[in-house]
């Protein structure tokens, strides 16, 4: 028993100087790219979409800090994984006992660095020249269809039972993947938001990933959470640098794509139970909020829900007389309340759970009441 917790107390503290590595890798390159902005002059754009926005003198490349290192880090773990997993356990004695799981690792670690690849290029040409946003949704379809169809990565696959085949979890998935990566994308409208709700939310799917002993998905999270915390430090307000497309794009397609890979109920494990699935639902929450009520309020409107503009959550906090510091303050709080509530889900007996999910969504009843709410 003992080796056992000191093994997992190893392994943890790998994960964790993982985590301060990619801090400082995130801190170095946003501060070069900081430089490098103004004197490319890649500065803040309108966006594809001919978003309704103020621009700034501010660069948005600030994508690339955290985009690379996560990349890179995939793609190099999916190519020792496949060709020289003897290297990797050098590098990391700790995966010796998974040794038997590198192989199998290897082809979706290199599918989703491609991917992520591909939507990092997308991105930075949309922040440069702009693009269609049906063209950028169709490539995020595509590439979600091919990571839940060809690569296992795929939700409710109990849904494949119903004699249909894998369709029925292949579409659940890409429903996810996409409204995931749109909704991280569409948050990034204030200094420090985006950045702030990853490192929470990114951190809470870490915890919960180290906690149920799936160490590939909390090392790829550390590097997700520490380039992101990095590059925070100079998006915070007044920002000196910009997430951009290809920096929010990137952090949706891994959020969603590692809750997707975390095993959040196992139905032969009597310890753990169903609503345990439910807990990427808490933790982005809040994201979720807001990707749904501002697609609600610009369709009513007849417009495009892929046109930007200031209707998302935090301009209408705004709106109410907060300041934006606080509203994007009181949206990392509100992210960290639903959050923690989600990270506890897993563990908790089924009229916890029913008390856990109420919290949530009179969280999410009362943000509604107080935006809706008549001003007398």
């Amino acid at each position: 028993m003992r080796a056992l917790v000191g093994h997992h107390v190893g392994v943890t503290t790998e994960v964790l100087l993982l985590l301060l590595a990619a801090f400082a890798t995130g801190l170095v390159l946003t501060a070069i790219l900081c430089r490098v902005g103004r004197r490319l002059d890649t500065m803040d754009s309108p966006g594809g979409a001919g978003e309704l926005k103020q621009l700034r003198d501010v660069p948005n490349i600030g994508g690339i800090a955290v985009a690379w290192p996560l990349i890179a880090a995939i793609g190099t773990m999916g190519v020792f994984a496949l060709l020289a997993p003897e290297l990797l356990i050098e590098f990391a004695p700790s995966l010796t006992d998974w040794s038997d799981r590198l192989a199998g690792t290897a082809p979706t670690a290199m599918a989703l660095a491609a991917s992520l690849l591909i939507l990092h290029v997308i991105g930075l040409i949309d922040d440069r020249r702009g693009l269609p946003a049906m063209y950028r949704l169709l490539v995020q379809v595509g590439i979600a269809i091919v990571l839940s169809a060809f690569f296992d990565v795929r939700l409710l696959q109990q849904l494949d039972t119903w004699g249909a085949g894998i369709l029925p979890s292949v579409v659940v998935t890409v429903v996810w993947i996409v409204v995931v990566t749109n909704a991280m994308n569409f948050l990034d409208n204030m200094d420090g938001l985006t950045g702030g709700v990853t490192v929470i939310a990114g951190g809470l799917f870490m915890v919960a990933a180290i906690m149920i002993e799936q160490w590939f998905v909390a090392g790829t999270l550390a590097i997700l959470v520490g380039t992101t915390a990095g590059f925070l430090l100079f998006n915070l307000p007044p920002a000196k640098i910009f997430l951009g497309d290809g920096g929010s794009l990137v952090i949706g397609l891994t959020l969603a794509v590692l809750t997707v890979r975390t095993t959040y109920w196992e139905p032969t494990e009597p310890s753990t139970m169903w609503y345990g699935m439910l807990m990427p639902l808490f933790v982005l929450a809040i994201p979720l909020y807001d990707i749904v009520s501002v697609t609600i309020l610009r369709v009513r409107q007849g417009r495009s829900p892929f046109v930007g503009d200031h209707q998302h959550f935090s301009h209408r906090l705004v709106s109410r007389g907060v300041s934006q510091r606080r509203a994007v303050c009181v949206i990392w709080a509100l992210t960290a309340m639903t959050g923690i509530v989600g990270l506890m889900l897993p563990s908790l007996g089924p009229w916890q759970a029913i008390m856990a999910g109420v919290q949530v969504v009179l969280v999410l009843a009362v943000l509604a009441l107080f935006e809706t709410g008549a001003d007398r």
